[in-house]
Order: structure tokens, then C-alpha cells, then sequence
């Protein structure tokens, strides 16, 4: 275990349009589906990961925005927004570079200020102002809120973003990875496609097996330039005896929840895919808290 290894959640607030999307692509390195647009019915809130081998790995956490509410749903999703404000290790509260704070930006300002979670101002599009305008922008937003550090960038050029990296890396506690380092993104299709894996399983096993099966996806990963998506997926049972049913003789149980599942997913994703399969013992795997964080079930949920 490297000691000098951190991980931590991390959350991106601001309001639509500042860049939070641009901003998490840069970081990542990659460009991330975009669905956040769609009623999400997930079971995780968790968005993306960026792993550093030397340093650590961060979650950044994806949320509703934090808005002055007007029904029972906008009630709810503000609550989302805010408690997660206090379970985060790290706050990114994306701005632009000016000195006008609305009532949405004093609103958040406001949440920031019972949170207790260090919080990095974060100045986006600075390449489309001249430098007395970030500055008049830093001191007016310093006012309304103590922060931890503030960082000027430009999310589209890729300016500061590393300085931002760092900086976050400074304020997360040590620890071991929450992730494997090849996984980028916990986006609902993940989650999908971890279900119908789980469905297809069901439907092909019958009543031989209980319900007891959970869908672990490893890795969910485009080929560059195929229009490949390579799948690897766990299928967890609690008995050795239902390994082999699941595997079947030859395999051919296994391949054939494979090729329907692979089939459904194609359609879901648009894109060719390589699905591959394991299945492992995990006894008790439903009364394990552990365990069930790990294939998504969330306590909150």
C-alpha cells in the first residue's frame, strides 16, 4: 500500500452553463457521455474518475444543481445537492469572471457556509477576459465566501487545470483507490448495462437460481477509433453450486446470458460491443454492506 496515496470524493457545483462539463472532460482526459440532462434514476451519484497512479484518485461526484426550489421535486434535489455538499472531501464551485453574484450564486454561498468542506473557487473562461477582470471577479467572490484556495482557469484551453489537480490532491485524506485505475466513468449506461446483464441472467436461469445474483461491470471502455465498446462484467453469486449452474456445461449457460445481454446493450449504446463474462462467489454478499456499496446499492436509495 503506497502510504503517500490519497483518494476523495470531490463535487462540482455552479450554475448551467459555467463549464462543469468542459471542466470534468478536461480533467478526465476524455470526453464523457452526456446525459445529465435526463431524469437520472441511477443508483450511484458518482460521475467520473481521475487516478494518478504516484498521487491518488479522485470521484468527482456529479449533482442537481443547487437552486432556490419551487416544487417538492426541486426540494428534493436541492436536498441531494446539499448533503452531498457535506459528505465531499473537496468543493469546486465553478464561477465566471465577473463581479456580478445573483441571488443563485448568494444562495450557494450561503450552503457553502454550513457545509465545512474546504471549497476551491474555481474562475472559469479566463482566456475570454483581460486580467483586471479575473481579479475584480476574485474580490468580489470573497467576500461573500471564505475559500480554500481560488483558482483562475480556462476549462476549454486547458489553462490551470493541472494547478487545479494539485490542489485538490492537497486537501484529500490518504487512502486506498474506491475504484479499479481503468475506470473512468460510473455513468448510467455502466449501471444499465450491468442490469441487463442481470436480467438476462434471470430470464435464462429460470427458478434454478434465487434472486441472489448481482452484475459487477469492471470496465466499460471505447477502442479508439472501432466504434468498439469492450465490456468486461462480473456476475456474483452467493453459493458454489449456482456458479455452475450459471456457467453451465461447456459454458454454454454463460454464453448464452452473454449474447442476449450483448445484444440488448448494443441497442442501448449504438456501437458494436465485446462483452466478457466471469462469475464469482461472494457468499452473503446481500448482507454485506461492503459489497453492496460496491455493486451500487446505495443505503440512501
Amino acid at each position: 500500500m503506497n502510504q503517500s496515496f490519497k483518494s476523495g470524493f470531490v463535487t462540482l457545483i455552479g450554475r448551467p452553463n459555467v463549464g462543469k462539463s468542459t471542466l470534468m472532460n478536461r480533467l478526465i482526459g476524455q470526453k464523457i457521455a452526456i446525459t445529465s440532462k435526463k431524469p437520472q434514476t441511477t443508483r450511484n451519484r458518482i460521475q467520473t474518475v481521475y487516478t494518478d497512479k504516484d498521487r491518488g484518485q479522485i470521484v468527482f461526484l456529479d449533482t442537481p444543481g443547487i437552486h432556490k426550489a419551487k416544487n417538492k421535486l426541486g426540494e428534493y434535489m436541492v436536498n441531494v445537492a446539499e448533503r452531498t455538499l457535506k459528505e465531499v472531501d473537496v468543493v469546486l464551485w465553478l464561477v465566471e469572471p465577473t463581479t456580478y453574484i445573483g441571488a443563485g450564486e448568494q444562495h450557494i454561498a450561503e450552503q457553502l457556509k454550513k457545509a465545512d468542506t474546504p471549497v476551491i473557487l474555481v474562475i472559469n473562461k479566463v482566456d475570454t477576459v483581460k486580467m483586471e477582470e479575473i481579479l475584480a471577479g476574485i474580490d468580489a467572490y470573497r467576500k461573500v465566501c471564505d475559500f480554500a484556495e481560488v483558482v483562475p482557469l480556462s476549462a476549454l484551453k486547458g489553462e490551470n487545470t493541472d494547478l487545479l489537480l494539485d490542489l485538490i490532491f492537497q486537501y484529500l485524506p490518504y487512502g486506498p483507490m474506491f475504484y479499479d485505475e481503468d475506470t473512468v466513468t460510473d455513468q448510467p449506461e455502466r449501471q444499465i448495462a450491468a442490469e441487463l446483464i442481470r436480467e438476462k441472467a434471470l430470464h435464462a436461469l429460470d427458478e434454478e437460481i434465487p434472486h441472489g445474483i448481482a452484475v459487477s461491470v469492471e470496465k466499460m471502455r471505447e477502442r479508439k477509433g472501432t466504434g468498439i465498446m469492450d465490456i468486461d462484467a462480473t456476475i456474483i453469486c452467493e453459493r458454489d453450486s449456482h456458479k455452475g449452474i450459471i456457467i453451465g456445461k461447456g459454458g454454454s449457460m454463460l454464453k448464452k446470458i452473454g449474447t442476449n445481454a450483448r445484444f440488448e446493450i448494443e441497442r442501448l449504446l449504438g456501437c458494436k460491443v465485446n462483452l466478457k463474462l466471469w462469475v464469482k462467489v461472494k457468499k452473503d454478499w446481500r448482507d454485506s454492506d461492503f459489497l453492496l456499496k460496491n455493486f451500487g446499492y446505495r443505503q440512501e436509495d
